[in-house]
């Protein structure tokens, strides 16, 4: 016992050393980090609440964090070329900012937004900065965000910029500076909310000891902002969030900030200019769009007035904005704002236009289309940024310490050939924080990217922001795109703000009317597909779990109706996955005497088209875009799937049962996503196109596995083992024990899987699921091709209910196939690929929508 007691005592003893320890540690690096020397009230708090955390329940809350991060999908990249998702790193330690600190940058925020504004309205405009020499020409006119469609389109009374965002960084004497201005795009609002959610849920008892600034004022601000923005249907004006697409690095955020506002989230394909408005094409018809939020470039926006190479732009978007028939935010144009050599002279136009200082510094820049800043810069190569005043292809900035002296003869001579092209930036000592990385308290320098809204004829700031943190220790981040690691940002209030949610207020006697959002064609499309590869997911799993399970039985038995199944079945799989030529091709006999490598590509080579990775890879793909269309935990299952499955095995471990233990976790989760969809989805179109889409699906497979097993002809021992997988492939063989008992006959499994309307897995239900969800479809558009797809679907269901299932198993004259079988399986395929295609033309397709629209005005002309 002794022994024991001092064992304890030991471990005790170095318990208390190690919190010790880390108690020195966390105060050292908090104090080194103020500014003033010494901590201050809140930074003591800080270190009090850390202390009593204590590294492991540290470490283990921001596991937690990074969890939820992964789960709500707050990546870059989601789906790249490499399909790599670069996460963010949280860190736990937030940055706290004071009341009195905070309002000197906020005054400084809302002067600079307020300047920037003026600017945007002068250069599109009148342009007296030029005419008096407060500008250089060249610095707006060689910026390629200047844009010579939207010059006369801005007027100085208005406030243009309806967000701004500026990236600051803290200097070691406590002033903060401002590296960049946002006007085109300001990234970053929705991950500052994301990490603030996460927060909250990690570390709640860090709330407890501070009065922290609520982020849903800036988000209201910020709708209210944009509801005032319509020019026409003011009380209820329909706003969109155009996106260019779920391969963009930060579509997370685009996704994000329209589930959380409310918004539709649209792509450049989703909307359509006809006579000087802008439409958005959903499944019920045109809907007139009043506001765009957009999240796409300048050049982007436009293909017919700007860049005639984008894909993800509106053609003739711009004429719209003319004739005041819709409003962008923020308007095209504004990356003019971006130019870093603006900053150099943004002073002087501050007292030109407000009459006051810049209370808010830019880093120190010189541009070097001014002779004398040019030989500053070119003496001084080796000690700043170079950088371009816009993005040149193949010139990124340079930084002092990475110049070869090649490389900065290079740099020479590109400023001497275009010197207005290219500015030199100081490099900002920065002043460090406490940061958790590597499971260790350590001291990051950091960027705030704050944000900005227009309000009253003023702007509301964002209290907080989204803190970028440098994961090189060494580093001096000079840009944001620098570092991958990021906290929460909390400004302090004086005294504790009022409970803030995000719903509009609601008058006593107000009745309010259930509005039922527009279904975007390309998220329409997306429900459809994402319905489809969720079935040929769970098609592919079960016939591949089945196989398995017969290979374990032939493995260890060496049964000659075993092999004899595996014969059939695993051509089967091929059909039914169409990864073609697997088992059909002219090395058959040779994969059939040896089917674990194919076994083992089909499972997980996810370049394969019809393997099972690659089908959860596009059920994933398909599924992120509609993120705010479906429960959140059914994305969670999803992403889960989709991150766990990748069977890394050798080829001789194929019967070992660990791929079939996998396949059958992976059938769960595809169950799980089935009932969650179901089960917490309101019956709207949403919803009914996702279940058009696995019906569709169920029903091809089920097809195709019926071809290729049950119309050739076999033995009745064959036939048996035969019926019995397909059957258990199909989740049906318990249902056809308890209703046929031990007798095993053709017709009657027929009976069951094809004409049985009242169960779930039989062909019947699903072309009588498919006829009652595309009836609730709307169909506003006319003529004979709006009911074709039902038209298809009744003579499916016609053709399959007049069919005898006892007549469906006569023999060929040859005696080797079922010949009506296979008949009636190919009649009802074609039609529902006629079908599919259909479909696609009535609800997805831009072109029919362009068609119909040039076919409405037409006949409104004449």
């Amino acid at each position: 016992m002794s022994i024991e007691f001092e064992q304890r005592q030991s471990q005790s003893q170095s318990q208390n050393i190690g919190a010790q320890s880390y108690a020195r540690e966390l105060r050292a690096e908090i104090k080194s980090s103020s500014v003033q020397g010494e901590l201050q009230q809140h930074e003591q708090q800080l270190m009090q609440t850390l202390e009593k955390l204590g590294p492991k329940k540290l470490a283990s809350r921001r596991k937690e964090a990074q969890r939820l991060l992964r789960e709500n999908g707050a990546t870059h990249n989601v789906f790249g070329p490499a399909d790599d998702p670069r996460s963010w790193q949280f860190d736990p330690i937030p940055l706290i900012i004071g009341s009195e600190d905070w309002a000197q940058v906020e005054a400084g925020l809302v002067q600079r937004a307020q300047l920037l504004n003026l600017i945007l309205a002068d250069v599109y405009g009148p342009r007296t900065l030029i005419e008096k020499g407060l500008l250089p020409p060249e610095l707006i006119f060689a910026h390629k965000g200047f844009l010579w469609p939207c010059v006369g389109q801005f007027s100085a009374t208005e406030l243009h910029l309806n967000v701004y965002s500026a990236n600051l960084a803290r200097g070691t004497d406590g002033r903060f500076w401002v590296l960049e201005d946002r006007t085109q795009l300001p990234f970053g609002s929705g991950y500052a909310l994301e990490n603030r959610i996460v927060m909250s849920r990690t570390f709640p008892r860090l709330f407890q000891n501070f009065q922290v600034g609520r982020l849903a004022l800036y988000f209201r601000a910020l709708r209210n902002s944009l509801t005032l923005l319509a020019r026409h249907n003011k009380a209820e004006p329909r706003i969109v969030i155009l996106t260019p697409g779920p391969e963009h690095e930060a579509y997370f955020e685009h996704a994000y900030l329209a589930a959380y506002l409310g918004y539709p989230l649209v792509q450049g394909g989703d909307l359509i200019v006809r006579d000087g408005c802008v439409w958005l094409k959903s499944v019920g018809g045109l809907c007139q769009v009043d506001v765009i939020l957009r999240r796409l470039d300048d050049e982007l926006c436009d293909p017919l007035e700007l860049r005639g190479d984008s894909r993800s732009g509106v053609p003739g978007l711009l004429e719209a904005v003319r004739r005041g028939n819709v409003v962008v935010a923020n308007p095209i144009g504004s990356s003019v704002l971006e130019n870093p050599a603006l900053l150099a002279f943004l002073p002087g136009l501050c007292r030109y236009f407000l009459g006051e200082n810049l209370r808010l510094p830019s880093v120190a820049t010189w541009w070097c289309g001014q002779p004398r800043e040019r030989e500053f810069v070119l003496q001084n190569l080796d000690k700043l940024v170079i950088k371009p005043i816009h993005p040149i292809p193949g010139q990124n900035e340079m930084v002092p310490g990475e110049l070869g002296h090649a490389e900065s003869s290079i740099c020479r001579d590109r400023i001497l050939a275009n010197p207005h092209l290219y500015v030199g930036q100081e490099i900002a000592s920065l002043a460090s924080g406490p940061s958790f990385v590597n499971h260790e308290i350590e001291q990051r320098t950091s960027i705030l990217s704050t944000f900005l809204t227009a309000h009253e004829q003023t702007y509301a700031t964002m209290p907080g922001g989204l803190t970028r943190i440098n994961t090189h220790k060494n580093g001096s981040l000079m840009t944001s795109q620098e570092g991958r690691g990021c906290k929460d940002t909390w400004v302090l209030t004086q005294k504790p703000e009022e409970q803030v949610n995000f719903w509009r207020k609601v008058q006593p006697d107000q009745l309010i009317q259930p509005l039922l959002g527009v279904l975007p064609s390309r998220a329409a499309e997306n429900l459809f597909w994402a319905g489809r590869y969720a079935e040929r997911t769970e098609a592919t799993a079960r016939l591949l779990r089945s196989i398995l399970s017969k290979f374990r039985e032939y493995e260890e038995f060496r049964d000659p109706d075993d092999q004899r199944t595996l014969e059939q079945l695993l051509p089967a799989l091929t059909r039914v996955t169409s990864t073609y030529p697997g088992f059909d091709g002219k090395d058959r006999a040779e994969k059939l005497a040896d089917p674990r490598p194919e076994l083992l590509s089909l499972a997980g080579n996810i370049e394969r088209a019809g393997s099972l990775r690659s089908s959860l890879r596009n059920l994933a793909r398909s599924t992120y875009p509609i993120r705010d269309l479906i429960p959140e935990d059914a994305w969670r299952v999803v992403d889960n799937m989709q991150q766990k499955w990748n069977p890394k095995m050798a080829i001789s471990q194929i019967g070992s049962g660990r791929l079939y233990d996998s396949v059958d976790q992976l059938i769960l989760g595809l169950s799980a996503f089935s009932g969650l969809t179901n089960e917490n989805m309101s019956r709207e179109t949403a919803w009914l196109l996702l279940q058009i889409g696995r019906r569709l699906e169920r029903a091809l497979t089920l097809i195709e596995l019926l071809r290729a097993t049950l119309v050739p002809c076999y033995d009745s021992s064959m036939e048996a083992h035969i019926m019995e997988t397909v059957l258990a492939t199909s989740n049906s063989l318990i249902v056809f024990r308890r209703r046929y008992r031990s007798f095993m006959q053709l017709s009657t499994v027929l009976q069951l899987l094809l004409q049985d309307e009242n169960y779930p897995r039989a062909l019947a239900y699903q072309l009588d699921q498919l006829q009652r969800h595309i009836k609730e479809l709307p169909h506003e558009q006319p003529g004979e091709t709006a009911a074709s797809d039902e038209l298809l679907i009744a003579e499916a269901l016609e053709e399959l209910s007049g069919a005898d299932h006892r007549q469906l198993t006569q023999l060929s004259s040859s005696g080797s196939t079922y010949p009506l079988l296979e008949k009636l399986l190919g009649s009802q395929k074609e039609r529902l690929d006629q079908l599919s295609g259909v479909l696609v033309q009535l609800y997805f397709s831009p072109t029919q929508v362009m068609q119909q629209m040039g076919s409405g005005l037409q006949d409104k002309a004449s």
